[in-house]
């Protein structure tokens, strides 16, 4: 049986230092062999009709998304991936069952490497979410992520969040954040960026 595919998509939206080290990454990663294929995207639609249709003849294994993040949220340009998604009637409902459809099942990865996603009340319930609708185990960050990537977290399916929904945050209040923290190294579960595999 032809072996899963593990799938990089980046934010292709932006010109500036960062989108270039999304690509430059996407290269790297490609080098290292610690993914098969990789896709600038400028909006979800475009990034979900990839994810449902490149090596057809292939399950998915492991999703990584590179790109700006809010609490519970992620972002290709202005374009806001949320809960809402994995609501019957939604836009990116339909794009959404077809990638859930060629999922290798629960030890299936989608790692969101943004900022904040996990991060607040919000980002537990994206976690919650995103794990029950696609039946697989989602990882993602609580802080502002950069070289260093901090307040990283996996969630499996049927798990219920661990972490506390104050961490990352610098100001607000779980309920209403208003900023997060950056990334250090000493910081809650930081890898850095060329950490390819998930830490056991």
């Amino acid at each position: 049986m032809a072996s899963p595919r593990r799938l990089l998509i980046y934010d292709a939206t932006r010109r500036d230092p960062l989108s270039l080290a999304w690509r430059s990454g996407a290269i790297l990663y490609r080098g290292l062999f610690a993914i098969d294929a990789a896709f600038g995207a400028r909006s979800w639609a475009e990034a979900l009709a990839w994810l449902a249709t490149v090596a057809p003849d292939h399950e998915i294994g492991e999703i990584q998304f590179w790109g700006h993040g809010k609490w519970g949220s992620a972002l290709i340009g202005a374009d806001v991936l949320d809960v809402a998604a994995t609501r019957p009637g939604h836009p990116l409902h339909a794009a959404l069952v077809a990638v859930r459809a060629r999922l290798v099942g629960p030890d299936a990865l989608w790692w969101w490497r943004t900022c904040e996603t996990f991060g607040a009340r919000d980002g537990q319930a994206f976690a919650v979410a995103w794990t029950r609708f696609l039946g697989c185990r989602a990882a993602g960050h609580t802080h502002v992520i950069a070289a260093w990537q901090s307040g990283l977290h996996v969630l499996a399916f049927g798990e219920t969040p661990a972490w506390p929904t104050t961490e990352g945050l610098a100001t607000g209040t779980p309920e209403r954040p208003t900023s997060a923290l950056p990334s250090r190294r000493t910081a809650p579960s930081t890898i850095h960026f060329l950490t390819r595999r998930l830490p056991r």
